[in-house]
């Protein structure tokens, strides 16, 4: 658990500390997830795109699944920071 030099003693503190781990071990894995699907994605798109000599397709997927790796990121980061304590809107 790391250390909480804050204010919050007590159970406070110990809340806040276990929150802020589990955000972080919570948001680290949904921002692996969403990496490792932008990244296929990407890959799979260069792919199609290289062996049809078309780009729709292609750059379809691609522009999916990066969406899917940007909203990963931004939950991710929320995730982490609501367990902070601070404010995620």
């Amino acid at each position: 658990m790391p250390l909480d030099n804050s204010n919050n003693k007590g159970v406070t503190g110990a809340i806040t500390g276990v929150t802020g781990t589990l955000g972080a071990a919570v948001g680290g894995l949904t921002g692996t997830v969403g990496g490792v699907v932008g990244a296929a994605g990407r890959g799979v798109g260069q792919t199609i795109n290289n062996t049809t000599g078309t780009k729709a397709v292609g750059d379809g997927l691609q522009g999916l699944t990066n969406g899917i790796e940007n909203g990963t990121a931004n939950l991710a980061k929320g995730v982490e920071d609501g367990s902070k304590g601070k404010k995620v809107w």
